[in-house]
């Protein structure tokens, strides 16, 4: 039977993605050490309440889980019910097994203006926005925006903007053009967290492919004077971003570049691939350093810290790595 250009491409990618053993980008990686800090389950505010704030341009598929899909649906507003990590020695280790943080329920919210619901439910409080990367599930989007608001002690309301990721290796192009086609639900989310005056800092944190989709909102609100006046911090952890479209794009941010961060490790083995799927153009999270200082930008370089294989989710695997987040955010609340 002749190999078509379709089965050559997927074999191709195969071969890229097998020996690294790549999954979600956020849950692939080894999960935070079951025998650490085991009494932060009440340190956050996320761990005294776990109520999730979520967005997302996914299908709806029900009331029982999933509960959002792979295809791409309305911008909905939904509140998820989370289990926290347990407690003690023996409760770590049953969550680093079963996967730390858990969905166990779902509010969705009926409103006309799903973005506008959310901004009335932060209650004048800070606001960690969290944004997904690539071949991830509306289940491992939520444990990862768990895992880092409950590392990070954060105070305020934890969101997590999920878009339609396919949540299979071989969804790379699909995930990309989701993500890009979720732009409008982006800005429209973060047009009304910056316009409430009552919502304090935003910090976005992003990941990977969601990194894409982060800069491409931002770019879009560029002229909006209050997304420089709320905004607080803006964390790009393995942008998986063309270097060339990176710089381009930040360039056009203005005063907003000076409140970014960008997590990167030249060892970044998913990224690797990445570059080779896109035509051999490095990614923006393994670049040469000096292209990403020249921007005005902080760069924290991860090489040679942690022990991840793949080297593509540090921010959440490591804690001296998350440190690098919460720094960021400390420096955006002054």
């Amino acid at each position: 039977m002749p190999v078509t250009r379709r089965d050559f491409s997927r074999r191709s990618l195969l071969a890229a993605f097998l020996p690294l053993g790549l999954a979600a980008c956020a849950q692939s990686e080894a999960s935070v050490s079951p025998f650490s800090e085991p009494e932060r389950a009440d340190s956050s505010a996320l761990g005294r309440d776990p109520r999730l704030l979520v967005m997302t341009t996914r299908n709806a598929t029900g009331n029982a889980p999933p509960f959002f899909g792979t295809d791409r649906g309305k911008l909905t507003f939904a509140e998820v019910r989370l289990s926290p990590p347990g407690r003690g020695i023996a409760g770590r280790v049953s969550s680093a097994v079963s996967g730390d943080w858990q969905v166990v329920g779902i509010d969705r919210i009926n409103a006309n203006d799903p973005a506008r619901a959310l901004s009335d439910a932060v209650n004048g409080r800070d606001v960690l926005l969290y944004v997904h990367g690539f071949n991830e599930t509306f289940e491992s989007a939520t444990r990862s925006a768990g895992q880092l608001s409950h590392s990070l002690e954060f105070r305020g309301r934890t969101v997590l903007f999920t878009w339609p990721s396919g949540g299979k290796l071989f969804d790379y192009a699909y995930d990309r053009e989701s993500a890009l086609w979720s732009r409008d639900g982006f800005v429209d989310t973060l047009r009304a967290l910056v316009s409430n005056p009552t919502v304090g800092r935003i910090h976005i944190v992003a990941h990977s492919m969601g990194t894409f989709l982060t800069l491409e909102g931002l770019r879009e609100l560029r002229d909006a004077p209050e997304v420089y006046a709320r905004i607080g911090s803006i964390v790009l952890a393995s942008p998986d971003v063309d270097i060339d479209a990176f710089e381009q794009t930040v360039k056009r941010l203005g005063p907003l570049a000076k409140r970014m961060t960008v997590i990167i490790d030249p060892g970044d083995r998913a990224l690797a691939v990445s570059a080779r799927i896109a035509g051999g153009v490095a990614r923006a999270g393994a670049a040469d350093r000096g292209r990403l200082d020249a921007l005005g930008v902080r760069v924290a370089d991860t090489s040679g810290r942690g022990w991840s294989m793949l080297r593509h989710d540090l921010f959440l695997s490591d804690s001296e790595v998350t440190q690098v987040v919460r720094r960021a955010m400390d420096r955006g609340e002054t």
